[in-house]
């Protein structure tokens, strides 16, 4: 897949930092070498060029181009290529040339790892060749204390502006990764929990519940909710209507639930609650509170909209196997709830009905 567009560009900016600062040290570290072989002219100008302009160049070359990610590719290959012809032009001068090639050969691989490393050491040995070319062989073994501390600042600061710049880019990734989690478990619409994401806190209701001591908690219960007539609604009065009405369900659900409440939307007009450690008569008085604030909510769009909801309770089992029992019997309470006349909360508990019918037929 090509790496085009922002991500190319994202790429140019974070290098031509990156480039600037080491470019600049490597300029230090490499004129202190440069300087006891008395360079022609041309040397220290192309020196000159490649530490202090090259950045600037390069930054634009790649900002400017329809592929600006590939352009940076080549770009490095570049800085790989120099890095082997100035180790030859310092007459392979042992400290200086360890840290221009040690320094390039860890930039290539925080940047596209052991591949575009092997790619950068063939683009070095290609330098290489080059100065060969151009520059006598003569090996000197012996390094000067100047050269030693010019080519510290390299060794020192470089590593440590690389490290902040691979921190800063892993923290930005962890930063998006919780992003999509987050967005892969949430309904993009009302901004609830989505139908699977739901099932996996009923999974870790049930598991807890099973754990609690008889007499430790008073268990739980789960409410299906679900919006009266909906289809009748998206009919009469437009989608947007019907987008309006989800919206504000579930901005009450997450005005009016508890803080250890967890609220869903299981799919459609359906929504869903989990109530933790909440007696199943205490969870039918709040599934009513909400029933009740709902049926008197206005709509400016549609002023003669009213909308109902039926809900169907049901409490913690233990003798539930699994999650798909319990919210079977708060489907089951939620079909009483419908074929009763609608606009009510009907209550399972242990399987069966529940004699708490607390409604307002409208």
């Amino acid at each position: 897949m090509q790496k085009t567009g922002g991500k190319g560009l994202s790429l140019a900016r974070r290098l031509y930092t990156s480039r600037t600062l080491g470019l600049a040290l490597g300029l230090l570290c490499v004129a202190a070498a440069m300087q006891p072989l008395d360079p022609a002219p041309w040397v220290w100008g192309l020196m000159l060029f490649h530490g202090l302009l090259w950045p600037h160049v390069a930054y634009q070359w790649s900002r400017r181009s329809k592929l600006p990610y590939h352009a940076e590719h080549r770009n490095l290959l570049v800085d790989a290529m120099l890095g082997g012809f100035w180790v030859v032009a310092m007459q392979f001068n042992p400290l200086p040339a360890a840290a221009t090639l040690s320094m390039m050969a860890m930039n290539n691989v925080a940047i596209g790892g052991l591949r575009f490393l092997l790619a950068g050491s063939v683009a070095q040995m290609l330098g290489i060749c080059i100065g060969l070319l151009l520059f006598r062989l003569p090996f000197v073994p012996a390094t000067t204390p100047l050269q030693i501390y010019a080519s510290l600042p390299l060794l020192a600061l470089y590593p440590l502006a690389l490290g902040w710049i691979c921190f800063r880019q892993a923290h930005t990734l962890s930063e998006q990764k919780r992003e999509l989690l987050a967005l892969s478990r949430t309904d993009s619409l009302t901004g609830l929990l989505n139908h699977g994401a739901w099932k996996d806190q009923l999974n870790i209701e049930l598991a807890r519940c099973r754990r609690q001591r008889p007499g430790q908690s008073s268990g739980g219960a789960i409410a299906l909710i679900d919006i009266d007539h909906f289809k009748t609604i998206n009919d009469t009065y437009g989608h947007v209507a019907g987008d309006i009405v989800l919206r504000q369900l579930s901005k009450m659900l997450k005005q009016n639930l508890r803080a250890s409440d967890v609220a869903g939307r299981y799919g459609g007009d359906e929504f869903c609650v989990i109530l933790p450690d909440l007696p199943l008569a205490s969870a039918a008085r709040a599934m009513e509170a909400l029933r009740d604030r709902f049926a008197t909510l206005g709509y400016d769009q549609s002023p003669a909209l009213k909308v109902s909801l039926s809900i169907g309770l049901a409490a913690f089992n233990p003798e539930h196997g699994d999650a798909t029992l319990w919210l079977h019997d708060a489907d089951q309470a939620l079909y009483e709830a419908k074929t009763g006349g609608r606009n009510r909360v009907i209550c399972r508990a242990n399987g069966r009905p529940q004699k708490m019918v607390l409604d307002s037929v409208g």
